[in-house]
């Protein structure tokens, strides 16, 4: 380790644990390539890094992200057995490394610096979004009803119906609780919570619903990234035009494909969503992309419902247990995402709406 400048250093102003095991894990892959100096660091996220080092006369990036153990085995089996497996391991960044912290709290894991930039959302390029979403079709298409969706779902996340109705449910659980004698809200505080809880339960009734809207139009059950949002997509020059990468598998596991096509639709401006999901239907073979559009949205509705019920539960438990400041805020914010709620495509596009590219 002594031949490389800097690494002993690595973080140390960054309140991160675990620095040693990331710190052996670095020096294993640089050591081979010769005396070495680490020249910057920069936080990407709270708990993820870019670091660059000089090795000779080449520079050299890692990219540097600390995990639960849970979520860090998620993205290694999705990175090195699963995506493989169909002929997709080009589609994400390859772990360099992977270092747990000694008290087996957190996995660090180190990849290679993508030399990409991540999906623009204000006036998106045509080919740049095709790109992307031919790549996230490809992922539903290969795993369709794959005998390999019991592994993905046993240590990644079930993302369809059973999603929504457990959300709803904790929420309302975590909700409900929030009264004396353990918390004691003022009669705003309770208005809120009783508004949420009203919403909540008329989602929990229409559970039958919107499970057979499922079976009826969300097609098969496939691997899913279960976080697409543009922050995630990366495009990239490739000789044969551009190429698409997804990162950050944390949230993966298997449901219906429009949970990633709502996630990845809501990033943008709705006057761009009808001309992006027809270039969906053109890469996708799945029966649920010629349903129309108003089952669609119902689909994708569902989806992002049962991420709302999730947010609820956490600032929620929160209250319960500790009593912060932070838990009824967060709520009214969540209440105002309820609200705000509109169809994720229009039902009558412009049109002036972008024209979708043809698939190459």
């Amino acid at each position: 380790m002594a031949v490389i400048d800097g690494l002993d250093r690595a973080l140390a102003g960054s309140g991160q644990p675990g620095l040693v095991e990331l710190r052996a894990v670095l020096a294993d892959q640089l050591l081979a390539m010769g005396p070495a100096k680490l020249v910057a660091e920069e936080r990407l996220k709270p708990r993820v890094f870019r670091l660059r080092f000089e090795v000779g006369d080449r520079a050299r990036s890692f990219v540097v992200k600390r995990m639960e153990p849970a979520e860090a085995l998620r993205n290694e089996l999705a990175t090195r057995r699963w995506l493989p497996a169909q002929g997709l391991d080009g589609v994400t960044p390859a772990i360099a490394g992977i270092a747990a912290e000694r008290g087996g709290h957190w996995v660090w894991h180190a990849y290679e610096n993508l030399d990409a930039q991540a999906l623009e959302t204000d006036r998106p390029d045509p080919g740049r979004v095709a790109a992307v979403v031919r790549v996230v079709a490809m992922l539903h298409s290969r795993f369709a009803e794959h005998p390999w969706l019991a592994e993905c779902r046993q240590h990644g996340k079930d993302l369809g119906i059973a999603y929504f109705s457990s959300n709803v449910r904790d929420a309302i659980h975590a909700l409900d609780a929030l009264r004396p004698p353990h918390v004691s809200p003022s009669g705003e505080q309770a208005a809120l919570r009783d508004r949420l809880l009203g919403r909540l339960r008329c989602l929990r009734d229409e559970l039958p619903l919107r499970a057979r809207a499922l079976e009826e139009w969300g097609g098969p059950e496939t691997f899913l990234h279960g976080d697409l949002w543009t922050t995630n997509t990366f495009v990239e020059p490739a000789p044969d035009g551009l190429r698409a990468r997804l990162i950050d598998w944390d949230h993966a596991g298997v449901g219906p494909a429009s949970y990633d096509v709502s996630t990845f639709l809501l990033r943008f401006d709705p006057a761009d969503r009808p001309w992006i999901l027809d270039l969906y239907r053109q890469a996708a073979g799945h029966g649920w992309s010629r349903s129309g559009v108003r089952e669609l949205n119902l689909l994708f509705e569902t989806a992002e419902l049962a991420r709302y019920a999730n947010r609820v539960i956490w600032p929620a438990i929160a209250l319960r247990r500790e009593q912060v400041t932070w838990g009824f805020p967060a709520l009214a914010d969540i209440e105002s995402w309820f609200e705000a709620l509109r169809p994720v495509v229009p039902v009558d596009p412009p049109q002036d709406a972008p024209v979708a590219p043809e698939q190459g």
